[in-house]
């Protein structure tokens, strides 16, 4: 499984067992939630903060190397790329800055230090605004996909499904089918895996066969590629039969009748701790996360 190691994006890590593996899915859903919202209306030094967070979350776990510099390489990259594109990018203002010089003969001090555009080189220029902008753009990326995939990757599929189960319990009153969303959930984290093999195998299989793609030409190559996208759909829908007729086979016809406990959800300490740290980081938010 090649490719399934060589792209470990949203896929669990069962080993080894870190300190974020040992919360319960509950606790480490809340605080997703937490770092999905907390960047929002925030100012770019709180932006920055979330991202050391983040950082610091990933060594004091502590995530393998080989794991999260994978990750975060290719994550910082992006960030970096959007950063720098977003700088040197009109700010949306379009004001043209025309200083008003004194008259001639008085000689007045500068009234401040202060300068809009930062940074000019011809036709690339940095403004403050493209460069808060620029750190607001590429710090929500970073934060949005490095925290899901932080939470993915230390909470099994089973912890994910049961936990949002039990969170989302009281919509029962209301009709909602909980079970039957926690079940799709649960089936679709599942099925990444094989289509990431399906991928691997046709992929190898067009390798093998050594075709000259200059001898094929344009259209040929695109018939050939869309065989394989036909094979490759056909594969996967193979699977989901497979799977669905395994269900029925092992009684899944209806919650009601076939209830099945994915994980046991029970609070510890740390849980508790985790839970606790929530109140001074929204008040930290508050004081100096900005409106």
């Amino acid at each position: 499984m090649d490719l399934l190691r060589s792209l470990p994006i949203g896929l669990y890590l069962d080993q080894p067992i870190t300190r974020l593996h040992q919360l319960d899915a509950r606790v480490k859903f809340i605080w997703l939630m937490a770092f999905l919202a907390a960047p929002l209306l925030a100012n770019p030094w709180w932006r920055l903060a979330l991202v050391g967070l983040l950082m610091f979350l990933t060594l004091l776990a502590p995530i393998p190397p080989r794991v999260w510099r994978q990750q975060m390489g290719w994550l910082i990259f992006l960030a970096i790329i959007v950063f720098l594109i977003t700088a040197i990018t009109p700010d949306g203002l379009g004001v043209s800055i025309q200083p008003r010089l004194p008259d001639e003969g008085l000689n007045l001090p500068p009234a401040s230090d202060y300068q809009y555009v930062l940074w000019d080189r011809g036709r690339l220029f940095v403004t403050r605004r493209s460069l808060e902008l620029a750190v607001r753009i590429s710090t929500l990326i970073f934060t949005l996909i490095y925290s899901t995939n932080l939470f993915l990757l230390t909470t099994a599929p089973e912890e994910i499904t049961e936990g949002l189960e039990n969170l989302m319990s009281p919509l029962r009153r209301f009709n909602v089918p909980v079970t039957e969303i926690s079940l799709t959930l649960t089936l679709s984290l599942r099925f990444i895996p094989l289509v990431l093999e399906e991928v691997q195998n046709l992929a190898r299989a067009v390798r093998t066969r050594a075709i000259d793609w200059q001898k094929l030409g344009i259209k040929r190559s695109l018939n050939v590629w869309l065989t394989v996208v036909e094979k490759l759909l056909d594969n996967l829908l193979l699977r989901a039969e497979q799977i669905a007729i395994a269900m029925e086979v092992r009684g899944f016809t209806s919650p009601n009748q076939h209830q099945v406990r994915w994980h046991e959800l029970k609070l510890r300490w740390a849980d508790f701790i985790a839970l606790f740290l929530l109140i001074p980081f929204w008040a930290a938010r508050l004081v100096w996360g900005g409106l």
